[in-house]
This record gives structure tokens, sequence and C-alpha cells, in this order.
């Protein structure tokens, strides 16, 4: 093979198969996932860089927003929110709603080169199948019996004689718009089911805030030992106080007793010698009534060794802290 030689020219069927995948994958970048038609202009990007016909958009945000107002009766007010279809992105709206959201002018450019190719080279999407049972029919009717697009010798000869049928056209607009209403209908119950998880979740924060009521709960514990534990002081200060007092005077008084009672037995030792005296004289001499006399001396008054006054009544305290409860449940007990 020499250097001029170049290779074989694609045949047209080849090259005819190749332009229509590539046209068939291109048409399906340009599907709307709302509408599942090819996007409408004007088409909008949304912040995740998905891509819907602006009158989708409005009506998925209307469907999520339902109580808010419209102006010129299709377009979208102030502010809002819906999620991106394809990836559940949260879209926050501004001020000029769907009108606010930037419009992707590269896809509705490669729309119309689409449909300029489409008009240049005829129609690339895939011919209509073809029956299985006659072979060189095309399928263009629909059972409505057996729920399947069949053809019309199926009808007139095949296994589909006897059933209803209905022009293949009107079968597919209606089921086309009754599954653009099931999308819609799935858009707006997944926006609700996601704010309940929204609302779930929030009151799974809220719900573990109750770690501060228990902190709450501990403090207020905490202050009432810290009072009972201050007033326990006090009282046994004051317990202390009176013993130590009354002890103090009790040990005082028995010293003078015990230093009286000294002198008495200095006494009776000197009595018991002048019991032996027998000069008269001096018998009469000793004073022996000088130790004796007692009076002088002060005497524990009867029960003022007594601390009964001390005891506490705690039978009320108890059952005031035994009762102690969650104010709310009080309530509903009451």
């Amino acid at each position: 093979m020499g250097t001029d030689s170049v290779l074989p020219p694609l045949s047209l069927d080849v090259r005819g198969t190749a332009g229509l995948y590539v046209m068939e994958s291109l048409e399906k970048q340009l599907i709307c996932p709302i509408c599942l038609e090819m996007f409408t202009k004007p088409v909008v990007i949304l912040p995740c860089q998905h891509n819907l016909c602006r009158k989708c958009a409005n009506d998925i945000f209307q469907t999520s927003n339902p109580y808010l107002s419209t102006r010129s009766g299709s377009t979208v007010t102030s502010g809002g929110r819906f999620r991106c279809p394809s990836c559940r992105h949260e879209v926050v709206l501004d001020r000029h709603g769907v009108y606010g959201l930037q419009r992707n002018l590269l896809v509705e450019n490669i729309i119309d080169m689409y449909k300029q190719g489409s008009t240049r080279g005829g129609s690339l999407k895939p011919e209509q199948p073809m029956c299985e049972e006659h072979e060189d029919e095309k399928i263009n009717i629909y059972c409505v019996t057996c729920s399947a697009p069949t053809c019309s010798l199926c009808k007139v000869f095949g296994a589909h004689k006897d059933c209803e049928v209905a022009p293949l056209n009107d079968v597919f607009n209606k089921q086309k718009a009754e599954l653009a209403d099931c999308v819609s209908m799935l858009v707006g119950n997944n926006e609700r089911i996601q704010a309940i998880v929204s609302q779930l979740e929030e009151t799974c924060r809220a719900v573990d805030n109750g770690r501060r009521q228990k902190s709450k709960v501990c403090e207020t514990f905490d202050h009432l030992f810290a009072l009972l534990e201050e007033k326990k002081s006090e009282m046994t200060v004051r317990i202390n106080a009176e013993q130590e007092e009354k002890l103090d005077y009790i040990r005082g008084l028995r010293r003078k007793y015990t230093e009286h009672l000294d002198g008495t037995a200095k006494l009776l030792e000197t009595a018991i010698q002048t019991m032996d005296e027998s000069e008269m004289a001096l018998f009469l001499q000793v004073n022996l009534n000088a130790g004796s006399d007692t009076s002088h001396l002060d005497k524990v008054q009867h029960g003022y060794e007594n601390m009964d006054h001390f005891t506490a009544d705690f039978e009320h305290q108890g059952r005031a802290l035994s009762n102690i409860d969650f104010i709310k449940r009080k309530q509903r007990l009451h």
C-alpha cells in the first residue's frame, strides 16, 4: 500500500448508524426530567447544574409552595424554595422567583442546532417498531383490552381481533399526560415528605436539647444539697455551742465541789485529831465550822443536762422533698 493510500470511506449505512447514535445520545441529554419532552425555551440552570424548562421549574415551585400567591396567574412571587427533581438539591429563590434563575443559553443553542440538524437530515429518531407477528406491518394501534401496542392486521386477523383498540397517538398522549401528572404528584409528595423529615430532624435536635433540662435539674438539686448542708452546719453549731457551754459550767462546778471536798477532808482529819485532845482549853480553841458550809456553791438545776429542745421535726420537709416532680407532670396528676 502506497503513501497516498487512504482509509476507505464509510458506507452510508455506517455513517447513518453512527449519526443516529450520536443524535439519540444528544437527544437524551436534552430531555426535561419533569415534562419528559425536549427542553422548551427558556431553559434555566439550577445551582446544582441541572436544567429545567422554566415553565416546569415554575410548576414544581407552585406544587412545593401551594400557599404562595402568584403574579400574572403563572409566575411565582418573591422568595420560596423547591428541590431539584434530579438530585434533590434545595433551590432557594430570590424575589424574582424562577425568573431569577440563570438561563442556560448553551443548552438553548444546542437545542436550536439539534432541531436544525433534524430538519436538514430528516428525522433521525428510531423507526417505528414492527409487529412481531406481521413483520411488514408497523405497530400503529393500541389494544385497550390487552394494554399492549399492536398492528392493524392483528386487529383484523390476529390475536386482537375481538379486542377494543384505540389510535396509538391518542393512547400515547393520554398516558404521557397521566405520567406527567404522576411525576408532578411524586415531586409534590417528595417535597412534603422531605419537609416532614426536616421537621423530624428538628424535633430530634429539640429532644436532644433535653440535656440542658437535665443539667438544670442537677443544678437545682445541688443547690438544695448546699442549702441542706448549710442548715445542717448551722444547727450543729448551735448544738455544739450549748453543749460546750453546759460542759464548761458543769466542769467548773465539779472543780469547785472537788476543792471543797478536799477542804472538808482536811477538816475531818483535824476533827479526828481534836477528838484525842484532852486539854479542854486547847480543844475549845479548834474551829470546826469553817469548811462545812456549802451554801456558796451553785447547784445544778433539775433537767439542766437535757438537750431535747434541739430535736428537729423533718417530717414536713421530707414529704415536700418526696413530692418534688416536674411541673407538667404534677399538672396532669391534678
